[in-house]
Order: C-alpha cells, then sequence, then structure tokens
C-alpha cells in the first residue's frame, strides 16, 4: 500500500526536474518548493488505485512573476502523471521572504562573480554584428539570426549593444521590463531568445547620451548582472561603426567572432571594410561578411536595386588584409517582409506560430546559423 509519506518524496524528485524558465534551475535546487503534503482519499471510481489531494507550496522569487503560471502548469503536470496513484494536484502560490531572495541570488551571484562568459572552458559560441554605417539592416539580421539559433534548438542570448539606436525591443515585440532579483537582472525571453537592450529600461524615444567609461560599464552590467545561465550562443547587436562599444566588446569578449553586415553598393561596402579592420587593433576574428539586400524579386526577375558586389568586395579586402580568410556568408533579398513583420514585433523569418520558415529566406539563414557554428 502507497503511503502518503511515501508519495510526497516521490513527488518532491519528479518536480527536481521541473526547471525555472528564467534561471535555467530546478526549483527544488532553488528552494522554490516550501512543502508538500499528500492527504489519502476514498474514491469510488478507481478500485484498488489510491487517491491521494496532494498540496504543494510554492515560493516564487518574486511575486507577480511573469512565468508562475508555466511553473504551476509544469508542477500540476508532474503530480497528475504520477503513475502509481491517482493524484489531484492544489498549488499555493506565495513568493519568497526577502531573506531567503538574498541568499538565493547570493548564492547565483557567487557562481559567476565577473563576466560569465570569460570563464575558462565556456562553452558559449559568441558573434557580434557590426556595420560601418546605419541602415544596411545590421539590427534585422541580427534580430532574425538569433531567432534562427533558437528555432534550431540553441540555448540563444542576444544583447542590444547599440545603446544610441537600441531596436532589438521593437524587432521581438517586447514591452516588459527585466525582472529584477535583488540586483540580479532576468533577461527578457521573446521567440525563445533571452534579450537584453537599454531600450527596456530608457524608452524608446528617449536620448541616451553616455560616453566612455559609462558605455562601457554598460555592456559590463549587461554581461556580470544578468542571469543569462549557460546559452550555446550569444549575439551582440553592436553601434554602427568602429566606435567605443565595438572596442568595448573585444575587450570584455575577446572571444567573440565579428560578422560585417553591408548592402552592395560602394558607399556601404567601404566603410564595412572599415568596420572589420577593427580586428587588427583587438583580439577579434572577423567570422565573415552577410551582404543584406542584394536583390529584389518582381515577377520572378531579381532586380539588383543597390547594385552588385559590395559583399564580395568587403570579404576579398578583409581577407587580403587581415590574412585569413573571410568569407560571403550569406546574401539575402530586399525583403518587405523583414521590414513590415519585423516592427510588428516578430522577426520575419519565423511564422506566426515561431516555427522557422521552410522557404528560401528561412533557408538562407539555417544555413547561415549553422555555417556560423561549424565554423572554428
Amino acid at each position: 500500500m502507497t503511503d502518503a509519506r511515501h508519495i510526497e518524496a516521490q513527488i518532491y524528485e519528479r518536480l527536481s526536474k521541473v526547471i525555472d524558465p528564467e534561471l535555467g534551475r530546478s526549483i527544488t535546487d532553488l528552494g522554490m518548493i516550501a512543502a508538500i503534503n499528500a492527504v489519502g482519499v476514498t474514491s469510488q471510481d478507481d478500485g484498488d488505485v489510491p487517491s491521494y489531494d496532494v498540496t504543494v507550496h510554492v515560493e516564487l522569487t518574486v511575486e507577480g512573476c511573469p512565468l508562475s503560471q508555466t511553473i504551476t502548469n509544469q508542477i500540476n503536470g508532474a503530480i497528475v502523471s504520477y503513475p502509481d496513484a491517482k493524484l489531484t494536484p492544489h498549488i499555493e502560490v506565495s513568493s519568497m521572504s526577502h531573506d531567503k531572495l538574498a541568499d538565493l541570488v547570493a548564492g547565483l551571484k557567487a557562481e559567476r562573480k565577473q563576466n560569465p562568459f570569460n570563464r575558462p572552458g565556456v562553452k558559449t559560441r559568441i558573434f557580434a554584428i557590426a556595420s560601418g554605417k546605419g541602415g544596411v539592416g545590421k539590427s534585422s539580421v541580427s534580430a532574425n539570426l538569433a531567432v534562427t539559433f533558437a528555432a534550431l534548438g540553441y540555448d540563444t542570448a542576444a544583447i542590444d549593444a547599440d545603446i544610441y539606436g537600441f531596436s532589438l525591443p521593437k524587432l521581438f515585440g517586447v514591452h516588459t521590463q527585466p525582472t529584477n532579483l535583488n540586483g540580479m537582472l532576468m533577461p527578457v525571453t521573446a521567440w525563445g531568445v533571452k534579450l537584453i537592450s537599454i531600450g527596456m529600461f530608457a524608452g524608446a524615444d528617449r536620448a541616451i547620451l553616455w560616453r566612455g567609461p559609462r558605455l562601457q560599464r554598460s555592456l559590463e552590467q549587461f554581461l556580470s548582472d544578468v542571469w543569462w545561465g549557460d546559452p550555446d550562443v550569444l549575439l551582440l547587436d553592436l553601434a554602427p561603426g568602429t566606435g567605443d562599444m565595438a572596442i568595448s566588446v573585444a575587450q570584455a569578449l575577446p572571444n567573440a567572432e565579428l560578422v560585417v553586415v553591408t548592402t552592395p553598393q560602394p558607399s556601404a561596402s567601404d566603410v564595412a571594410v572599415r568596420s572589420g579592420l577593427v580586428a587588427l587593433q583587438v583580439p577579434m576574428k572577423v567570422r565573415g561578411v552577410v551582404e543584406n539586400m542584394s536583390w529584389y524579386e518582381h515577377k520572378g526577375e531579381r532586380l539588383e536595386i543597390f547594385g552588385a558586389g559590395g559583399g564580395r568586395r568587403v570579404s576579398d579586402q578583409l581577407t587580403e588584409t587581415l590574412g585569413y580568410d573571410v568569407p560571403l556568408l550569406a546574401q539575402l533579398p530586399l525583403d518587405p517582409d523583414l521590414r513590415e513583420v519585423g516592427e510588428s514585433g516578430r522577426p520575419a523569418v519565423l511564422n506566426e506560430d515561431g516555427a522557422l520558415r521552410s522557404d528560401a529566406l528561412g533557408r538562407t539563414f539555417r544555413e547561415l546559423a549553422e555555417g556560423l557554428l561549424r565554423s572554428e
């Protein structure tokens, strides 16, 4: 005969497999399960199968946690799927005490102590998306590449490092601020990507006038004060040009790889080369070039509205100057969907259900993402 204490122990074990979606840790490891109480009940319908009411007391990290329903649903699922008895779940939700939360955050911070992406043996591949000038679609490429990685099953994070011209929140449809756990921030998750941007704090219409040390400190905070977990991929959407942020990224993340975005015309490709030549000054490898707005499809004909060859010119010049192969990774069409759908809050490479498109655009971004991860 299964007794109540055995049921409670079994449920606790099952709940150890439930992962907090923000912290990426088991809810039992995080101390979120305060108590489990199983009480036997008489059932007329299940013959010899024992029945229990199971009450689980859950303490969330913050009051009104935006993902509380997700956690509750997973707990319910773990209880009702128990094979050896009929269990009826009752979930009682509260928030951690200030002291308990402080201890939890202190423990998590102690695990990192500094920029987590510079630890020995870190597995995260880091790609910094750069351009020589604005208006070439760098942020659109960043957003669509990030959601492609996520759609392919990779744990993906993105930092909007364009402090003055932040645009990722709009492209991802994000209108909320990160959750603050006693000074440690939880990135906002949208379309499977963990995202942080100064635009989440300042408001999209407010100018940011930062320079020098304060600008560098913003990147350090994004790296060290945000709980990223252990993502497979981290993308940084850099500001156009070769200014302070590009150098800060190279100093903070020497293992980052630069991806240069350009358009076909010489006026864009010439300045794009300069963004890649940052690698001569800092320890950052240029992984390759993406040419955006390469053509416009009209009645079956490819119209090269902005000319041709810019991506190849950038690739060839960087290869010659840097002394190693800097390939042309992809050519992307001038697709109205990239703007119209993207500005609606869904990166255009995704269908409405969040799945990767199966058309030419989807295949191009899939090949781009897979190609970047194949490189060493």
